[in-house]
């Protein structure tokens, strides 16, 4: 493969500094120069994109990634789709992930068991595209919990897998890893639109979840959870649960806690689908003026308040929303970029830091992902304008004139579409 040369660029390196313009050379699948203006690089042998000044910047990072979601209206829906249509609609969604930018996925759960492996296995060995993925197991949860839509007359599939108690617990993990996913989740808290557990709920056993993150442990695996009430983010730091989601009912000594780990943990708001609900998702029978529009909208605020705090405090956001219902496609997954600066108040550089070198760190490869330096994997966007002025530029997948993973070119429109930069 010829090296590809990046010529006349407005370079977003991901490490938070301002852009500046540059050269960037990539060989094989790695960056190998970058030189700042006025200073050139070499295009002996190249292949030359003229960037004419757009900007050159990290692929995106999905932080809460549900490759295997898609046009749920209910949580039981999941469970609906039979598994050879369920791979499909996978596929599908893996590689419009990479259509709009998203060169890594770190999973948050699978709707069915090996769905997240067959597709990471299937991306690794080119038969498909998409991003790189870690591979999530089901989210584990309790009778009763999120993900637990059973009747006792009537057995039902969602997209939990069920134990109860430490034994239960433990097979469960096991199964999980057996079967090659790189992250377990565990569903400690409940949910507002879960039938018996609200998401002020704290029902999975602190002894149930330290058993799960040493199974995990064992086999080398991370953990993610989700935890919505306060007791379910403090069950979750005491156990060194890796990636906490939600965390929007998070009180002081929580805070404190997660600030304590904040060299150790991730966090995610999830805001997306919140912010859809609420604001998109009428035509799915989602009123605003509704009981489930003011959980909504006090979701919204106290998330706001909870993530204002942890900024300050330092701990690692991820972007990534729940995308995958039927009122937050798939594809629309940058939009949670907005809704950092919009709705929680974060800068746009802050945004995309949290979708780029954050991101890179949550995937396991901090020191070669996620940010434009030397040596580290050609992971590039090529965007038409400057995002960091507006995001909705990262958004629309028009605005994308080159994606790149690992130095090779999936798509590159930059000789065909004029520049249109102010």
């Amino acid at each position: 493969m010829n090296p590809i040369l990046f010529r006349g660029a407005s370079l977003w390196d991901g490490s938070g500094a301002p852009a500046f313009p540059a050269d960037v050379l990539i060989e094989g699948d790695r960056i190998k120069s970058i030189a700042r203006a006025p200073e050139k690089l070499s295009a002996d042998g190249a292949t030359v994109i003229e960037a004419r000044g757009r900007t050159l910047m990290p692929g995106l990072v999905e932080g809460h990634a549900h490759i295997s979601f898609g046009g749920a209206v209910n949580d039981s829906d999941l469970g609906n789709i039979p598994p050879e249509e369920h791979v499909l609609l996978t596929v599908r969604n893996a590689k419009t992930l990479l259509d709009h930018g998203f060169t890594s996925a770190y999973s948050a759960a699978t709707s069915k068991l090996r769905l997240d492996v067959v597709i990471r296995n299937a991306v690794n060995a080119g038969q498909f595209p998409g991003p790189r993925i870690r591979a999530a197991s089901p989210e584990i949860t309790v009778t009763g919990g999120l993900g637990d839509e059973r009747k006792a007359h009537m057995y039902y599939e969602s997209f939990g897998l069920i134990a109860d108690g430490p034994e239960e617990i433990r097979k469960a993990v096991r199964l999980c890893c057996r079967e090659g996913v790189d992250n377990v989740k565990l569903n400690i808290s409940g949910d507002d639109l879960s039938p018996a557990a609200h998401g002020g709920l704290t029902v999975m056993r602190e002894d149930e979840i330290q058993l799960a993150v040493s199974v995990a442990r064992d086999f080398g695996k991370k953990v993610n959870c989700h935890a919505r009430a306060a007791e379910s983010v403090k069950r979750a730091v005491r156990c060194g649960i890796d990636v906490i989601y939600h965390c929007e009912s998070a009180d002081e000594e929580a805070l404190d806690m997660l600030e304590s780990v904040k060299d150790k943990v991730f966090v995610g708001p999830a805001i997306g689908i919140i912010y859809s609900t609420l604001y998109e998702g009428e035509p799915w029978g989602f009123m605003r003026d509704s009981k489930v529009g003011r959980m909504m909208q006090r979701t919204i605020d106290t998330t706001a308040a909870v993530y204002t705090e942890l900024r300050k405090r330092g701990v690692r956001i991820l972007i990534g929303g729940d995308y995958g219902f039927a009122q937050s496609p798939q594809g629309d997954n940058a939009r949670d970029l907005k809704h950092f600066v919009d709705l929680l108040g974060f800068s746009p550089n802050e945004a995309l830091q949290c979708g780029t070198r954050v991101g890179g760190q949550v995937m396991g490869m901090g020191n070669e992902l996620g940010q434009v330096k030397e040596g580290y994997i050609a992971d590039l966007l090529l965007v038409d304008g400057d995002p960091l002025k507006d995001l909705d530029l990262v958004v629309r997948q028009k605005n994308l004139h080159v994606i790149m993973k690992e130095g090779s070119l999936y798509k590159d429109s930059s000789a065909t579409v004029p520049a249109n930069v102010a």
